[in-house]
């Protein structure tokens, strides 16, 4: 009775590791942009920064014709949208806003403004809501960054 779960986990591994899932800025798919970066300088928020510069990093590898320097200010922020009667909050709003300095030929660019926001219930436990936090922190940096990608690819 044991063996049939095993065998279904067993099928279904073996089924979804060959799908051909590639990571969209993977390193590979980081040779099909225009654009490589030569510098990466941060200030502001260290998480949110930590997580940009962990997906930039993959452009700074090879040089291209649009080699750009980048200036990264970003800065997270966390709003009470509501409160109960007793006064405690019962709902946030998380917001990353990320301004990025395009340097190409030592010339400014162009100026970039990203804003990213969540809206989420207060959960009772604080460390769950933490830990919540931490995560819409995260992706909230890593949807901004996708955005910056984009973007950068798009600079003529």
């Amino acid at each position: 009775m044991n063996d049939v779960p095993k065998k279904i986990i067993l099928l279904l591994l073996l089924l979804l590791s060959s799908c051909g899932y590639d990571a969209i800025h993977s390193k590979k798919n980081s040779m099909n942009y225009n654009f490589s970066i030569s510098e990466l300088n941060f200030i502001g928020d260290r998480k949110v920064n930590l997580k940009i510069k962990e997906k930039l990093n993959n452009y700074t590898q090879n040089k291209k014709d649009k080699d750009f320097i980048i200036k990264i200010s970003s800065k997270s922020e966390k709003i009470i949208l509501a409160k109960d009667v007793a006064g405690d909050a019962t709902a946030f709003k998380n917001t990353i806003s990320i301004n990025v300095e395009v340097l190409m030929n030592n010339k400014l660019k162009n100026n970039l403004m990203i804003l990213e926001s969540f809206n989420y219930n207060n959960i009772s436990n604080k460390f769950n809501l933490k830990n919540y936090e931490t995560e819409i922190k995260n992706n909230l940096a890593e949807t901004a960054t996708d955005k910056l990608i984009f973007k950068l690819s798009n600079i003529q």
